[in-house]
């Protein structure tokens, strides 16, 4: 994927690259769609963690400077699901709004990301630390297990790849 946008087939849904100006927002779909759907599968230490992350300034320092990637969907100018990229490789986040899930748009944010990911920087793979609500969705689009079930810092997840030339 390019800088540049492009859309679901049903033309409904913007994906690209979000600017400076949807960053808070960015961050809160991610913190509010974590705590209705995944934070009852973590410690207070975890939940407490995660929205560290989501409000860290050192997170937005390196998405100015180019080192953390987020795409946004965009139905009708409004922010519906975040995913976003560190070390060139790795989901960091991936939250659709509740009121827009099973519409594909996680999976449109997965290949986007991927294409991005093969295309520009030339990596052949994508890791996730899925979060246990996500397993399942991360599953059905071709990723595998790594490994168990791991618990850190109060943040419960299985590490998963997905081989991007079986994608594309």
């Amino acid at each position: 994927m390019s800088k540049k946008s492009h859309s679901l087939p049903e033309g409904q849904v913007e994906v690209r690259f979000i600017d400076g100006s949807e960053w808070e927002n960015a961050m809160s779909l991610c913190y509010q769609t974590f705590l209705r759907f995944d934070a009852a599968a973590y410690t207070d230490e975890g939940i407490e963690n995660f929205r560290e992350f989501v409000s860290d300034h050192s997170l937005k320092r390196m998405f100015d400077a180019g080192s953390y990637q987020v795409i946004g969907a965009f139905e009708k100018g409004r922010l519906v699901g975040v995913i976003s990229l560190r070390n060139n490789s790795h989901i960091s986040l991936l939250f659709v709004d509740s009121d827009h899930h099973r519409r594909g748009i996680g999976t449109e944010l997965v290949y986007a990301l991927a294409s991005y990911v093969r295309e520009k920087l030339h990596e052949t793979a994508l890791t996730v630390n899925a979060a246990p609500y996500a397993v399942g969705f991360y599953h059905r689009i071709g990723f595998y297990d790594l490994g168990g079930v791991v618990t850190q810092d109060g943040i419960t997840f299985t590490p998963m790849k997905l081989e991007l030339e079986l994608v594309f």
